[in-house]
């Protein structure tokens, strides 16, 4: 291996341990837009509050949320080794996945195309400093 190619591996490295602890959630079999309602109760609060929140979200997209947020929170335990307590949801992203495309027989022999959406859902944590107390 190069000198160059060393420093690279060493930068990518570093830069992976510098990163916040985070889960992500793909394939999700839910529309974006329905998921979107129930993140954006969770965006900024105390791990605790948020899960508090998605225990007791009667929507339908709460519970895999709340196991992606029970994932980050065991990956900032183990390998960030982050003290639970103060950590925030920084960031939640939900993207729109792949689209599966299905056909619903009509009248008189024709079809409707259905489409069943999915969602990528992504939850970064980070510690409750500068940013949590100015909310």
């Amino acid at each position: 291996m190069s000198k160059r190619q060393a420093q690279k591996a060493k930068d990518r490295r570093e830069r992976k341990k510098a990163a916040l602890p985070k889960a992500e959630l793909k394939l999700l079999r839910m529309a974006a837009s329905k998921v979107r309602l129930v993140v954006d109760l969770v965006r900024g609060k105390p791990v605790e509050e948020a899960l508090n929140i998605l225990n007791f979200t009667p929507k339908y997209s709460a519970r895999p949320l709340a196991k992606l947020l029970r994932s980050a929170v065991a990956n900032a335990e183990t390998k960030g080794g982050y003290d639970v307590d103060t950590l925030i949801v920084k960031t939640a992203m939900v993207d729109e996945g792949p689209q599966m495309k299905r056909f619903r027989p009509r009248a008189m022999g024709r079809s409707n195309r259905i489409l069943k959406r999915t969602c990528h859902v992504r939850f970064e944590l980070g510690t409750a400093g500068k940013s949590a107390e100015g909310k």
